[in-house]
């Protein structure tokens, strides 16, 4: 019997599992994760896609347009071949190529206010991946970047923090006729029940992804790095500042090309944090080295032009920084602004109006009322007399 009851019994391996899916299937269901990360990329690439559509505006023609060298007719053929799709190749028309410029900008700016936010996120991924798919050759890793985010972005609750529909919810919670009406059936509060619990399941999914494609993307940039002789030894860096191609401030790029020393130490320290990342995520040495990412990302913005692919990188960082770093940040937004609205003087009736404030209530004792009179004469009266009270005669 006792050797029955060992057999049946779960062995010690076997519980671990047991609790290690139960403690991953209550993080993939228990609540929605990192919803101000989710809030703070839906801002950051909604931001950077429109200020870069903003930015090619004047050149929409030359790069997406009916008069691009790469024209409807090439793109359509090369999309046919690899499967991808664009709204930009449906008509060669430029009123309709008009048409879908300004209606992406629009999607940008609504997806990055969060004005209905589920329907902007799909409508956001369409149009950056039209975009891509038009000028494909035309392309570089912060597009790539921007594009792989707006598709995860479409399965994140992304709109729930800082958002319009955010303040939509918070003013319609506050009425006091907002009760929500309680379930009719047991199978509608199972069937409500259910969609909650999927659409955190596919929110959490959504956000590990994200982590998971920055961990893949700096992994197998170290990696890549390692291979070559040129980041061996140190000189890459020096080759990349003398590239023609990167050099949007040739002076900038030469004076800082002198430093050799500095230049080697610089290159070896950015192969280290790309492979290292993936293994700090879990401890604290996380925040110094998304510090050191972030000054690295800047240089490259400034030093070598690449502002999009810059700003992309920077954005996905920010999927690993807690939501009580966000919530310490807008506590803190909020004092400084109370601070200031502290701080400014109060407002009065201008100077030299003619006119001076009432001194106290009516009826407050002791309290006196001003009439201004001609220059030189001045009588006061106290604030409790009647109104119908006339003001006593002048005298010189």
């Amino acid at each position: 019997m006792p050797n029955e009851l060992q057999k049946t019994a779960p062995s010690g391996a076997d519980r671990w599992l047991t609790e290690r899916v139960t403690t991953v299937w209550g993080l993939l269901t228990g609540r929605p994760v990192s919803l101000y990360a989710a809030s703070v990329l839906r801002i950051g690439y909604g931001l950077l896609y429109l200020a870069f559509l903003l930015r090619e505006f004047p050149h929409r023609d030359e790069i997406w347009g009916p008069g691009s060298p790469w024209t409807p007719g090439l793109a359509r053929q090369l999309l046919e071949a690899t499967g991808w799709h664009s709204v930009l190749t449906l008509s060669d028309s430029r009123a309709y190529f008009e048409l879908c410029y300004a209606l992406a900008l629009v999607t940008s700016a609504l997806f990055l206010l969060g004005w209905h936010t589920r329907v902007m996120s799909v409508l956001f991924a369409v149009v950056v991946t039209s975009f891509h798919a038009r000028a494909i050759f035309m392309t570089d890793g912060g597009d790539n970047l921007a594009l792989l985010m707006s598709l995860y972005l479409a399965l994140t609750a992304c709109g729930r923090r800082w958002s319009l529909d955010a303040r939509r919810n918070r003013l319609k919670a506050l009425r006091p006729d907002n009760t929500p009406a309680p379930a009719k059936s047991p199978f509608t509060r199972q069937l409500r029940d259910a969609r909650t619990t999927l659409v955190t399941v596919v929110h959490n999914c959504g956000m590990f992804v994200v982590a998971a494609q920055v961990c893949f993307l700096y992994g197998s940039a170290g990696l890549y790095k390692v291979q070559g002789t040129l980041w061996g030894d140190g000189t890459a860096l020096h080759y990349a500042l003398n590239l023609e191609l990167f050099r949007p401030w040739p002076a900038l790029s030469h004076f800082v090309a002198e430093y050799t020393l500095l230049i080697a130490v610089v290159g070896y320290l950015t192969v280290l944090l790309q492979i290292a990342f993936p293994f700090v995520l879990f401890s604290r040495l996380k925040y110094p080295v998304l510090a050191l990412l972030l000054g690295m990302h800047i240089g490259i913005a400034v030093l070598m032009g690449l502002p999009l692919f810059s700003g992309a990188m920077i954005i996905a960082d920010a999927v690993f920084l807690p939501d009580r770093f966000y919530t310490f940040l807008s506590r803190l937004g909020r004092r400084a602004a109370h601070r200031t609205d502290r701080w400014r003087p109060a407002r009065g009736p201008a100077a030299g109006s003619g006119t001076v404030p009432t001194q106290g209530g009516p009826g407050a004792l002791g309290s006196k009322h001003r009439v201004v009179l001609p220059a030189g004469r001045r009588d006061t009266t106290p604030a409790t007399a009647p109104a119908t009270s006339q003001a006593p005669p002048k005298t010189d």
